[in-house]
């Protein structure tokens, strides 16, 4: 149903995202990421490296990394997926936010809510740039 490819979207030396490899309905199940979560209070280690990009928020107290393709998936403020944690099963389960057509790339928002539109921190540090 999915598989990893080189994405447009992604910078770096690292081009990937997800992709369709069938044609996803909306409402259905893509991906169930099993997660490894920690203590808030240890993320100030996390944040020296590249994996606090890839972090989500996990509950109140915890943060999590994810297994799977689960911190593949890219962004977009128009994404076509969206995720919900499940806490009985320690996973981020990805659903099929519109229909998505084979071959096209799976996006979430990294805000955790489909309509946000709130810039994130790799947009506003293009602004600060300019």
């Amino acid at each position: 149903m999915i598989q990893i490819g080189a994405s447009e979207l992604s910078g770096g030396e690292f081009t990937r995202g997800v992709f369709a490899t069938q044609d996803i309905k909306k409402g259905e199940l893509i991906h169930e990421a099993p997660v490894i979560a920690y203590p808030n209070d240890q993320h100030e280690h996390i944040e020296k490296t590249l994996l606090a990009d890839y972090a989500f928020e996990y509950g109140i107290n915890h943060t999590a990394m994810l297994l799977g393709y689960g911190m593949l998936f890219n962004h977009s403020y128009h994404p076509n997926a969206t995720y919900e944690i499940s806490f009985e099963k320690h996973t981020f389960d990805f659903y099929a936010y519109t229909d998505i057509e084979a071959g096209k790339e799976i996006l979430i928002n990294y805000n955790g809510d489909e309509e946000d539109q709130e810039k994130l921190w790799f947009d506003r540090e293009d602004e600060e740039g300019d």
